[in-house]
């Protein structure tokens, strides 16, 4: 269970609302489009970025406040607060992967939860180098306030046998990466499913940026 709420960092992350959340800003492109001949570059998560938006699990009717912060290639995820029916932080700090849900649907609030370490050696580089292997699924439009042009980038996690045939092998999480079209380290919205989300029934989250600059954040 330690990496259960880890986010987008493991890719291996929430009390039910009166309401259904709203839908994510709808990706997609209108009308017909030019072939664009680039070569787009992957997902980037940059040393220094701090980004605002919103965090939606839909089935469980969530869309709370979300935080994402980076300082010297550390990092820091907040969704929710001691306000909202979520509220649970993960960080990237000194290469180690750390999870700590606070407030979460059918969770006991007491004894408080112990921060949980995710065993092993994990980093910013380590993260960026899976990206690398992430799957252009084209270019869209994000649907807003503000319309926002993006590629689209899936990135998977699969056990068993990476040889291709009959052998046996099952999925263990799945990424949707929107990234600004001009700066891949411009994150606007992700898509995570699987394992990962354990204490979601639909095993499903969503996040959204309204803001996303390079300006170092703040990690605590």
């Amino acid at each position: 269970m330690a990496a259960v709420a880890g986010g987008l960092f493991a890719l291996g992350v929430v009390a039910p609302g009166p309401a259904a959340a709203p839908l994510p800003r709808a990706a997609q492109a209108d009308g017909p489009t030019t072939p664009d001949p680039r070569e787009p570059r992957p997902p980037l998560l940059p040393a220094d970025f701090q980004g605002t938006g919103r965090y939606i699990v839909r089935d469980l009717g969530i869309d709370v406040p979300f935080s994402w912060q980076g300082r010297d290639g550390n990092s820091q995820m907040i969704a929710g607060g001691p306000d909202h029916p979520i509220w649970f932080t993960n960080l990237i700090y000194e290469n180690t992967l750390y999870t700590l849900t606070y407030r979460w649907p059918n969770i006991p609030l007491f004894p408080p939860r112990e921060c949980s370490k995710v065993p092993g050696f994990f980093n910013r580089q380590i993260f960026n180098d899976k990206l690398k292997t992430a799957r252009y699924m084209g270019p869209e439009i994000l649907q807003g306030e503000k319309d926002r042009h993006v590629d689209h980038w899936r990135v998977g996690v699969v056990g068993g046998s990476t040889v291709p045939g009959e052998f046996f092998r099952f999925p263990l999480a799945l990424g949707d990466i929107y990234v600004d079209q001009r700066d891949p380290g411009r994150w606007w919205q992700v898509l995570q499913f699987g394992l990962q989300n354990l204490f979601d029934p639909e095993l499903d989250e969503w996040f959204t940026m309204d803001t996303f600059d390079h300006r170092p954040g703040q990690v605590t």
